[in-house]
């Protein structure tokens, strides 16, 4: 592409001005319009006054076009979408939570935002409190940093196990393997623990792992059984068919170091 500049000349003359004399763009009825000179590569062309103007009003639209094309990387899709799921615990009794999310962040060109924030609002059974877990928009990703994969309670106190959303999450929550980020209610807040620390109990993982827009959009308003969930979960990966315990012997993502060495 050949490289576009832009220059504007101001030709000097006696005529009194109008305007105030330090603005860039002011110029007396008495003065000729300004010269426009394009210089495309080493070449050089002179636009007529009288199509400058309009000229530059196209280029400046031009501009803005493609500034918005190049937003498109990083905009923010408005609205979300809401709906609940039916989470079958280990006990066998059922939990109804609330899921909703937000789109936004950065994506590629021709593809739809990714899911900005995720947020669930739940009651433990016999509970009486509402409680609210989020993984929210995180600027070094781009996008929300967690993706929920398991919701268990015992004892009424409820737990919350997700993976790092891509690589730089994955780095960011510090290369957890097996690879999963835990959290355990505890005094009104989420504390985050180690596998050791979660239930032995809990194995299944028992939300819906399809948060795509599209998905979410189809079941906005909706409300998803635990035998939908099962369904939709199906899947040959084992740390998405059940919690692991321990270890996996291949790693997610490469590890890179400081030196010139190629990632482990």
């Amino acid at each position: 592409m050949k490289r576009l500049a832009l220059a504007i000349d101001y030709s000097k003359t006696n005529s009194p001005r109008t305007s105030k004399p330090n603005h860039p763009l002011a110029h007396n009825k008495s003065e000729p319009p300004a010269t426009l000179l394009i210089a495309i590569s080493s070449k050089m062309l002179t636009i007529s006054p009288t199509n400058s103007t309009v000229l530059l009003h196209r280029l400046i639209a031009i501009a803005l076009v493609m500034c918005l094309w190049a937003g498109f990387g990083s905009a923010w899709a408005a609205g979300g979408d809401t709906w609940q799921e039916q989470v079958l615990l280990h006990d066998g009794q059922i939990m109804l939570v609330e899921r909703s999310q937000t789109y936004g962040g950065q994506s590629e060109i021709g593809q739809s935002a990714p899911v900005a924030d995720h947020t669930i609002r739940f009651m433990v059974p016999s509970g009486q409190q509402t409680i609210v877990w989020t993984s929210p928009f995180d600027r070094e990703v781009g996008r929300s940093s967690l993706r929920l994969l398991a919701v268990h309670v015992k004892d009424k106190t409820p737990y919350v196990v997700a993976e790092p959303n891509l690589c730089l999450s994955y780095n960011k929550w510090g290369r957890p393997n097996p690879p999963y980020v835990i959290f355990q209610w505890s005094s009104n807040e989420w504390q985050r623990i180690g596998i050791e620390a979660l239930p032995p109990e809990f194995s299944t993982m028992n939300v819906s792992q399809r948060t795509a827009r599209m998905w979410a959009r189809d079941r906005n308003g909706t409300t998803l059984t635990a035998k939908e969930i099962q369904a939709e979960n199906a899947t040959n990966q084992p740390q998405y068919r059940s919690i692991l315990r321990e270890p996996m012997t291949t790693g997610r993502c490469p590890q890179y170091s400081a030196s010139p060495k190629a990632p482990d």
